[in-house]
């Protein structure tokens, strides 16, 4: 029996739009924004994460977990430390305790981290 093809997903950091981007089949499917900062006391840039959007009609496939964790990933390529201040974020690093150290040590405990 033959397998349907695999659908092509992309994820791609669209700097001129400050936002990671996922697409499935060319079709934009959602994003995560972001902003860089200094960071305090002069340690670095720190990448704030402050929404996520997943469009309905993709909802349900884990692509905001793909999304999150390539934004992530590449944040700690960059030596960036993360505030998550969207939920979805948040919530990744919650339950994936191995990106918990790109968030500042200072500000884990204000974030439930």
């Amino acid at each position: 029996m033959d397998q349907p093809p695999a659908e092509s997903i992309a994820v791609v950091d669209a700097t001129e739009r400050q936002r990671f981007e996922i697409s499935v089949e060319d079709i934009l499917a959602g994003f995560t924004t972001y902003s860089d900062a200094g960071g305090a006391g002069g340690n670095g840039v720190e990448r704030t994460f402050p929404h996520t959007v997943i469009e309905d009609e993709f909802g349900g496939r884990g692509l905001a977990t793909l999304l999150i964790r390539t934004a992530l990933d590449a944040a700690r390529v960059s030596e960036l430390s993360v505030i998550p201040e969207c939920s979805a974020v948040r919530h990744f690093i919650a339950e994936n305790p191995e990106y918990v150290d790109l968030v500042p040590e200072s500000r884990r405990a204000e974030l439930d981290l």
